[in-house]
């Protein structure tokens, strides 16, 4: 059976990436300090804090919670040069779990927060026409 979606039930796109931490304060320290994202606005009676992430309206919102299990929580962002960000993250004091790493479309490096959660960068530069850069100019 198929069902048609109507226009209010259908989704549009993602609205923001939700990371639970246990500090707001390491959070913003972490995220914009050492990861280098923008932060959009901070609400400390709600233990939130969003961050920008590109030129995307989606966001990635840390939230305060009382307890947090061991991360797990997994994103990638697109970025120019993963290899490149890799050494900008190391000047920042962020460990990457590994070296970058090849994937079908680029590179990758990835950190990990203080509450387990795995933020990756990657990018298209094997696979140019796949990446942001590509779709502009298609």
């Amino acid at each position: 059976m198929t069902h048609t979606q109507t226009q209010s039930e259908r989704i549009l796109g993602v609205d923001n990436i939700l990371i639970d931490v246990l500090d707001l304060d390491e959070a913003v320290a972490y995220y914009r300090d050492g990861l280098g994202l923008p932060l959009k606005f901070r609400m400390d009676a709600r233990g939130i804090a969003l961050f920008s992430i590109g030129n995307e309206t989606v966001g990635l919102l840390a939230r305060v919670v009382p307890q947090t299990s061991s991360g797990g929580m997994r994103v990638w962002l697109e970025v120019a040069d993963a290899r490149a960000a890799a050494t900008v993250l190391s000047g920042r004091g962020l460990s990457p779990l590994r070296d970058p790493f090849e994937t079908a479309t680029g590179w990758t490096v990835e950190v990990s927060d203080p509450w387990g959660n795995v933020v990756g960068l990657t990018d298209y530069t094997l696979r140019p026409e796949l990446g942001r850069s590509g779709r502009e100019t298609s």
